[in-house]
């Protein structure tokens, strides 16, 4: 949902100039490499040299070993994940939301209405269409969240909690030699993926009538 937020918030703002620079800083990120955002997280949370424990340590508090904390793990892996990626993520929103013509605003705000129902009721319902086709997209590679950023961010302390099938996958195939065990595991991942993009295709067309096919 923040991707969508996020094209909601900057349709509904009226300084282009100021919207143009907020769109620059958040589709700027999507642009950096997996391997240099990991190095940024790595040094940024590092219980040294880290910026982020220098400014625990000016109010008192101790250094906090971050990655190797399982506990923080998942939040680092998924804001960060987030951040990256919801500026670009929101450009097809913010298209969508281009072509809602104008006119329906206008109206709406001479019978009273206020921003937040104007997105509720006129911008919000033009882009479900859209949000729906791409959450079932999404739900065809549930199981596939990626492997390098997993790889490069995972060490012993919080590898109970970020092992992931791909970096299994590794490990079994590469690392253990055991090629026809990891090729199950690759299939079994490829089929949940199909039987997921399925249900929910199937879902999406009997509660909105919106689907992939």
């Amino acid at each position: 949902p923040i991707p969508i937020l996020l094209a909601l918030g900057l349709n509904s703002f009226k300084h282009k100039k100021y919207r143009k620079v907020i769109q620059t800083v958040t589709y700027a990120p999507n642009f950096i490499s997996v391997v240099v955002m990991c190095g940024m997280l790595l040094l940024f949370l590092s219980p040294d040299a880290g910026i982020l424990n220098k400014i625990l340590s000016f109010f008192g508090i101790a250094p906090i070993n971050f990655m190797g904390d399982k506990s923080y793990w998942r939040h680092i892996y998924v804001w960060s994940g987030i951040w990256q990626s919801m500026g670009w993520n929101s450009v097809i929103y913010f298209a969508a939301l281009s072509a809602v013509s104008p006119d329906l605003h206008e109206a709406a705000i001479m019978d009273g209405a206020n921003k937040f129902q104007l997105i509720r009721h006129i911008d919000l319902p033009s882009i479900m269409p859209t949000a729906i086709i791409l959450l079932i997209m999404s739900c065809g590679s549930i199981l596939s969240v990626g492997f390098e950023k997993v790889f490069l961010l995972q060490n012993d302390l919080n590898k109970s909690v970020s092992e992931i099938i791909s970096t299994y996958t590794y490990q079994v195939g590469l690392v253990e030699n055991n090629v026809s065990y990891s090729a199950a595991i690759g299939l079994f991942n490829s089929a949940v993926n199909a039987v997921m993009l399925i249900a929910v295709n199937k879902i999406a067309r009997k509660s909105s009538g919106i689907s992939l096919y």
